[in-house]
């Protein structure tokens, strides 16, 4: 085998391979560079593109504000405290703050709303509930189950067959304890909804003492103070007893039911009603569970 003649400068293999190898990779870092440069700024134009037309277009302007769930307030009338709604653009209109704006109305309890492509906007509307016309300086409201005012009493709700609310106060001083009245009204009425035929007897309540609410029944003159819970049974006790009151005393003032197993009556006479809860104590007659037998 013939000897092969070998380079003693190793620097000749240095000077044909590793020059190479670097413009390769440049060459590599370059195209990618300018590969991904021309893509980015493609997908920018065509994201701002879109974006423009989506928040431009005539197509996604609210045309239609569609009210569900709505009776005593109109659809009318939703559509005017949303009249600024309409115009805008569907997909960027602030619903959450439009929600606001329609809560503030009396009538809605609660309120949501949707998006239905390309125009409309439905509003599922929960409205409050009248239980009550609450009388208060002088003038009638409807009154919520919260206890709250709803709306005032008008000829538009003379359907209504409601239950009185006397003893609010009436004025911005006393907003909180009134507040407070209309909370144990409102708990008051809804308790004896629990009995449709004990609510339907229901004609009158007394607030102005939140610890002490008196009612009256109607074709019932005497007056129950039934304190400020249990308000069902000491209603039911009451008419369980009613008959036998009647009998042993013809005339009543008042009936207090405010302690259980006792009822205390205090018969109809002189000065008697109109005199206050603590006058004339002396001249009432107690009525024990023989009564009920």
């Amino acid at each position: 085998m013939s000897p092969v003649a070998i380079s003693a400068d190793r620097r000749f293999h240095r000077a044909h391979v590793r020059p190479s190898r670097r413009r390769a990779i440049w060459r590599s870092v370059l195209i990618g560079t300018v590969k991904y440069g021309v893509l980015l700024t493609l997908l920018t134009y065509v994201v701002g593109w879109t974006s423009t037309f989506l928040a431009t277009s005539p197509v996604l302007r609210i045309r239609r504000i569609e009210p569900t769930g709505n009776q005593r307030m109109s659809s009318d009338a939703i559509r005017e405290v949303l009249a600024g709604l309409e115009g805008e653009n569907i997909l960027f209109a602030d619903l959450d703050q439009w929600r606001s704006t329609l809560m503030k109305s009396p009538w809605v309890r609660d309120a949501s709303f949707k998006r239905s492509l390309p125009s409309s906007i439905a509003v599922a509307v929960q409205e409050r509930t009248p239980i009550a016309v609450g009388r208060m300086a002088g003038r009638l409201y409807l009154v919520d189950e919260g206890g709250a005012a709803i709306d005032e009493y008008g000829p538009q709700y003379s359907n209504l067959d409601l239950p009185i609310v006397d003893g609010f106060a009436g004025n911005s001083k006393d907003q909180k304890a009134d507040d407070e009245r209309g909370a144990v009204a409102a708990r008051l009425i809804m308790s004896l909804r629990q009995k449709p035929a004990v609510a339907n007897r229901l004609s009158q309540i007394d607030v102005a003492d939140v610890h002490n609410v008196t009612i009256l029944l109607s074709d019932d003159p005497a007056q129950l103070k039934v304190g400020n819970d249990h308000f069902l049974a000491r209603v039911e006790s009451y008419l369980s007893l009613s008959e036998a009151l009647h009998q042993r005393v013809r005339e009543i003032d008042y009936v207090d039911l405010r302690f259980d197993g006792r009822v205390y009556v205090r018969p109809l006479g002189k000065g008697s009603r109109g005199s206050g809860p603590g006058s004339g104590r002396a001249r009432i007659s107690r009525v024990t569970d023989a009564v009920r037998h």
